[in-house]
């Protein structure tokens, strides 16, 4: 008699050790007969059998699935709860040529990041998603999903879901098939071995197209859910075969790439186009960031005060100033609903080299419009960093004794010059000033492209040259500049 031997083996597309535990390094976290287990290994199979793994880029949920990242040996994001379609927007576009996979569940994809997937669809993204669907929340405790059948009982539902008070299950693969641009849909089950062979060819097909730029693909994976069902694994399987598939059909919902017309698309145009730059000597224009006698420093400033004050425009002018000089710069705002009155401030990025993110935790420069923005965000300027102040004063009981803090009254500066509007511009003159982080000649230059009304130019103009004169004359009054030692000069 022949002698056979079967080897079982992981695909190289996982780590060799899942490191989330030491005491389970060599098992998933899934419970047993859940079919996320079974998705993983034919997407890594896929992964491998394709020569993708070097240039994948895996994209993990919230929920059961929300740590792939110990998983699969690829290039691996969090997205936050729903929004993988949109991470993975981000990747594709930002990283052509790479193989983004967005992993997602019912409860992530169909209820919060319904409108996350239906966009990223009807755009095309360079994206494949798979879909786990099993019909329930099963990591929040089996709360009714948008997928949840009619009749099906769950803890939100425990009479059964009723179509008149709570709808219909989301057909995800039906809604998406309503638009142009996705190539490829697919709906699969784990439910046997004959069906568990269709889905690995369909994660496979996604995957290719991937390989081959075409668009969009996304595979809707009937999956079975033991522990929140109640259920054994093989009655599990067979309720996905006998009950989920009645409600969502199997089949190929699209499979063809889309007709785009073709439309006169505009000529592109650099940065440096864009500012009106390309009039400009090109040693000028775009600047040798190594440069060590480059007019310009690294720096990160949040802006805050009330909506209204200019907050958020004065964090514009700083980027594009620093975009004229040949710097790497990020701006990110937040405010309130209201237009004016309300909470506003942004994050400014000044760099010489790429920026990771945008946010500014502890800024070497806080501009605070007004008292409140003082108190809030002065503790969280960097040792030896400086603020700026739009008062004449430190309010009461106020201390940073970490940073300059100096005072500026930009209001009154403004006010004297002939109106309020242009109390940000006298601040950004003091910063310049004190900081020559950019040259005066940017601020000028963003400002002549910027503001069309020449009275308002010349005001603007005088307001920059105002906060730096401010600035020069005024450094040696006690209530205008504080040392981090609480010495006033």
């Amino acid at each position: 008699m022949p002698e056979y031997q079967v080897t079982h083996s992981k695909s190289p597309a996982f780590y060799s050790r899942y490191e989330r535990k030491a005491e389970h390094r060599h098992q998933t976290h899934y419970c047993p007969g859940c079919g996320h287990g079974v998705a993983h290994k034919l997407i890594a199979e896929a992964i491998h059998d394709l020569g993708l793994q070097n240039d994948t880029v895996f994209v993990g949920p919230v929920g059961c699935a929300a740590f792939t990242h110990y998983y699969f040996d690829t290039g691996n994001v969090q997205a936050a709860h729903g929004r993988a379609p949109a991470v993975a927007t981000g990747v594709t576009r930002a990283c052509p040529g790479k193989i983004v996979i967005a992993y997602q569940g019912d409860g992530d994809l169909g209820a919060i990041g319904t409108a996350e997937i239906i966009h990223a669809a009807n755009r095309g993204e360079k994206i494949a998603v798979f879909f786990v669907n099993n019909a329930i929340y099963a990591m929040t405790g089996g709360q009714m999903a948008p997928t949840t059948l009619v009749g099906q009982i769950s803890t939100t539902t425990p009479w059964g879901r009723r179509a008149e008070n709570e709808g219909f299950p989301l057909r995800v693969c039906e809604l998406l098939s309503q638009l142009e641009m996705p190539v490829y849909l697919e709906r699969v089950a784990l439910s046997d071995t004959k069906n568990i062979m269709r889905a690995r060819k369909a994660v496979r097909k996604a995957l290719d197209l991937q390989k081959q730029a075409a668009g969009f693909a996304l595979v809707e994976i009937l999956s079975p859910c033991p522990t929140i069902w109640r259920k054994s694994p093989a009655e599990a399987r067979q309720w996905v075969n006998e009950t989920m598939t009645t409600a969502f059909p199997l089949g190929v919902y699209r499979d063809r790439l889309p007709a785009i017309p073709a439309v006169p698309q505009p000529p592109r145009r650099t940065v440096a186009e864009i500012l009106e730059l390309n009039s400009r000597p090109e040693e000028d224009a775009v600047r040798d960031r190594t440069d060590a006698s480059l007019p310009t420093k690294p720096t990160t400033v949040k802006i805050a005060g009330f909506g209204g004050q200019g907050v958020l425009l004065l964090g514009q002018f700083m980027i594009e100033m620093g975009m004229r000089e040949g710097m790497e710069v990020s701006w990110l705002p937040s405010y309130g609903p209201e237009m004016r009155g309300g909470s506003a401030h942004c994050h400014v990025c000044l760099s010489h080299a790429r920026i990771g993110s945008p946010l500014v935790s502890h800024p070497d420069t806080l501009i605070a419009m007004n008292e409140i923005s003082l108190r809030k965000f002065a503790p969280l300027v960097r040792s030896g960093g400086l603020i700026l102040y739009n008062r004449s004063e430190l309010p009461e009981q106020f201390s940073a004794p970490q940073a300059r803090a100096i005072c500026v009254p930009a209001n009154e500066i403004a006010d004297l010059l002939g109106s309020s509007k242009v109390a940000n511009i006298v601040l950004l003159g003091a910063w310049l000033q004190e900081t020559g982080c950019l040259p005066d000649s940017s601020a000028q230059a963003v400002l002549e492209r910027t503001v069309k009304n020449p009275k308002l130019l010349e005001l603007d103009r005088k307001a920059l040259a105002a906060g730096a004169d401010y600035m020069r004359k005024h450094l040696g009054d006690k209530t205008a500049v504080t040392q981090p030692d609480g010495f006033a000069y």
